[in-house]
């Protein structure tokens, strides 16, 4: 009786925050508070965690925040350099031209396309940016919002910089070069699916007989090209050269003359110089992957703190050791700082931008990340307070006993709820990556496959997350309630085939 108790306090503080935001519709900031401050009571009252736990596990958390952070407003300022300067538009607004194909269109657009500015800029880029232009195409207001929330979905974890996947190397200690080909190989199917997505809800079975082909061949390119450059380990651009490659591959099928690359977008940009950004991003990791002695230069000045071994009154420990480090000039948001300095300067030279622009940027950077990086702060305390006080281990054995082997089947769906309350992948790997980890360990499963699941489920989940389909909704004034229908209809059946993959797998 006292293991079901302590279970169910264990839970609530994540129940609270589903609640808040689904049936009263809180913001996720909101809402985080709440559980944030309710987990800090539960785990003072009930499962003995006293002040030097509470305050050490906060000091862990606030590190493990800004590791986040540092991926999300550099990656937002990246996509505001490229996107004044008409990049964006150039590039959306020529593949349309590339063919009257009203599926090959879909896919080009609302797969390829959607996943590259994932890549470079997620947080609803995709969807706020597509669903206006595939409305100018002539699709109706709901599916111009459902295309690419499908379509940018799978490209989520190793989109944005890979905010999500550091965020689920950060909550699971566990390092890339472990999660990463997995998880790569969870999203690739994730890939196609969403590819078969695009198409039905383009033109229904049709159009998914029309375009199987091109399907195949855009989905075997992005799903290969992810898993390539995350097996060598660069997460930071998996997502983005997935969808550059889909994307180039997309304009080849479509049967383009090379010239008409270069036609022109809104203000007299080349896609060859609307690329060009990106290029020199990719280039960037590059040379501070690859070449040694920049990684040993830029990896000099690492942030972290020691924590002491921490032991609560009921006896659950918590080795101590250091905070994540983070390090200064080498971590992935740095890198991207420096891309969007060179691009500022490259298109400052050309005079792309309009007067007011440093002020334009500034303010739509803080604009979008502040509201997530405060939504992050909270799930993050609320997630470290739990573990650090035992209870993301009871929530774990408990499931762990109801489900036994069968828990990897539910993998998936966890990652999608945490995604569907938060509006984000990265806040769901911290507040269930931990969680997940243990269950598998308990219920004698790969943890490894599970924390695969868990981010492949989470990006998945994000296509019906309310915060992300109100984005949508806005740009084209479509119905907020057939959409949501819509995109979870797709989602479960996606998230359906992945669990049922993964537990066979599992089984292996």
């Amino acid at each position: 009786m006292t293991f079901v108790l302590d279970w169910f306090l264990s839970l609530m503080p994540i129940a609270v925050i589903l609640g808040l935001m689904v049936g009263l519709r809180w913001s996720g900031v909101r809402a985080g508070l709440v559980g944030w401050l309710l987990a800090l009571a539960v785990a003072a009252l009930r499962f003995g965690a006293g002040p030097s736990v509470l305050f050490w596990s906060q000091v862990r958390g606030i590190f493990f925040t800004l590791f986040v952070l540092y991926i999300i407003w550099p990656a937002l300022l990246f996509y505001r350099v490229t996107d004044e300067a008409g990049a964006v538009a150039t590039i959306g607004l020529g593949l349309p031209r590339l063919t009257a194909d009203r599926a090959l269109q879909a896919l080009i657009l609302g797969w390829a396309f959607s996943a590259f500015l994932q890549g470079v800029g997620g947080f609803g880029v995709p969807v706020a940016v597509l669903a206006p232009l595939l409305l100018g195409l002539g699709f109706p207001p709901v599916p111009a919002v459902v295309i690419p929330s499908i379509g940018h979905s799978w490209a989520v974890t190793f989109g944005s910089l890979g905010s999500s996947f550091y965020a689920l190397m950060a909550a699971t200690g566990r390092p890339g070069e472990e999660l990463g080909p997995p998880s790569a190989l969870l999203l690739g199917l994730a890939c196609f699916l969403c590819g078969a997505g695009v198409l039905w809800a383009a033109g229904g079975p049709s159009a998914l007989r029309h375009g199987w082909a091109p399907l195949l061949v855009i989905g075997a390119a992005m799903a290969g090209t992810q898993y390539l450059v995350v097996r060598a380990g660069m997460w930071p651009i998996g997502g983005m050269c997935a969808g550059l490659v889909g994307t180039g591959v997309s304009v080849l099928w479509a049967q383009r003359q090379p010239r008409l690359l270069s036609a022109e977008g809104g203000r007299g940009l080349s896609v060859g110089w609307a690329l060009l950004p990106h290029g020199i991003l990719i280039a960037t990791v590059l040379v501070a992957q690859l070449v040694a002695p920049v990684e040993a230069f830029l990896g000099q000045a690492v942030l972290r703190v020691a924590v002491p071994e921490l032991i609560t009154a009921r006896g659950w420990r918590t080795p101590g050791g250091f905070t994540i480090g983070i390090p200064i000039f080498g971590h992935a948001g740095a890198l991207l700082i420096y891309a969007s300095l060179g691009t500022f300067l490259l298109y400052t030279r050309q005079r792309r931008y309009k007067p007011g622009v440093l002020r334009r940027i500034g303010r739509d950077v803080v604009r979008r990340a502040l509201p997530a990086s405060l939504g992050i702060a909270t799930m993050v305390g609320m997630s470290v307070t739990m573990e650090h006080a035992g209870m993301t281990y009871i929530l774990a054995e408990g499931v762990s006993r109801a489900l036994g082997p069968a828990f990897l089947l539910a993998s998936p769906f966890i990652g999608a709820l945490g995604a569907f309350i938060t509006g984000s992948n990265t806040n769901s790997n911290v507040i269930f990556g931990a969680f997940q980890q243990q269950a598998a360990t308990l219920a004698g499963l790969s943890p490894v496959l599970a924390l695969a699941a868990q981010t492949t489920g989470g990006a998945i989940g994000g296509m019906f997350a309310p915060a992300k389909i109100i984005i949508g909704c806005a740009t084209v004034c479509a119905g907020e309630g057939p959409t949501m229908r819509k995109t979870l209809v797709y989602g479960t059946v996606i998230l359906a085939i992945i669990a049922l993959v993964t537990a066979l797998w599992g089984l292996r």
